[in-house]
């Protein structure tokens, strides 16, 4: 039940999807619930990804099957998983850019951060990103449809894993007092670690249980590189993270887990 109650509140805390009333009370909250619910950020790629899998799936069968067939669904794609989560981490990725592409100077980037609106440097990093993922899942569906399917099924999970790698590796550099993140960010155990690295791992085994673990190593790796990246660029340029940070680490590793896909599909092809 302990189990369930951290995926609930992971699930509540990241996406759109109702969990309310009654169902919500015995979740509960507390910031300890928060920091353990860390763990399931993974499982609740499983849930966006397994729906916008699923509904791309649909599509495919149901649209007319010509060359512009792959686009339409990347699009409906990337609206469903932005429905879903509320474009939580969309968000995240837009306040960074802002950030840190406003200003060289730590505090005011930080500043700059936990401004609600949006400049050019985010408005320009949310029509990159939103093209990048739409033209690189369009190219792999034309490649391989059922490619397309797992790939974002996968890809939803594995990026929504590594920031966690940030959470252990970087202190918290936000406002302590007004962040939502700052109970996620006050430490990440070993055991939550692995928790997340077991949801991780059942992805990757239902990859190769359908005959698409060949085409997860490469996109994988790609994630992790982009992470490794992201905690350069952080460590650099802020000596730690905040919450946006966390929601740009997944929007970038997703996007290079789908140019990861690009290249495997592309060289079977």
């Amino acid at each position: 039940m302990t189990f369930l109650r951290h995926y609930l509140l992971a699930v509540q805390f990241f996406t759109r999807v109702p969990v309310t009333g009654r169902l919500a009370d015995w979740v509960g909250y507390s910031p300890a619930m928060l920091r353990a619910s860390a763990a399931h950020f993974p499982g609740v790629g499983w849930l966006v990804g397994a729906v916008v899998a699923l509904s791309s799936h649909g599509l495919l069968q149901v649209l007319a099957q010509t060359a512009m067939t792959p686009l339409v669904v990347a699009v409906l794609g990337t609206v469903i998983s932005v429905l879903l989560t509320g474009a939580f981490h969309e968000d995240g990725l837009a306040d960074v850019a802002d950030g840190l592409g406003g200003s060289l100077q730590r505090e005011r980037s930080l500043e700059i951060m936990k401004d609600s609106r949006v400049g050019a440097f985010g408005a320009l990093a949310l029509v990159l990103i939103v093209l990048a993922k739409v033209s690189l899942l369009a190219l792999v569906g034309t490649l391989d449809p059922a490619a397309l399917v797992w790939g974002l099924f996968a890809a939803h999970v594995v990026s929504r894993g590594l920031p966690l790698l940030i959470i252990r590796a970087l202190p918290h550099v936000g406002d302590a007092a007004g962040s939502k993140s700052k109970p996620l960010a006050d430490q990440i155990s070993v055991g939550s670690l692995a928790v997340a690295s077991i949801w991780v791992g059942l992805a990757f085994v239902l990859m190769v249980w359908v005959g698409q673990g060949g085409n997860l190593l490469v996109p994988a790796a790609a994630g992790a590189l982009a992470a490794l990246w992201m905690w350069r660029w952080f460590r650099r340029r802020l000596q730690g993270f905040t919450g946006d940070c966390l929601g740009a680490t997944q929007q970038v590793c997703e996007v290079a887990f789908y140019f990861g896909l690009v290249l495997v599909v592309g060289a079977d092809a």
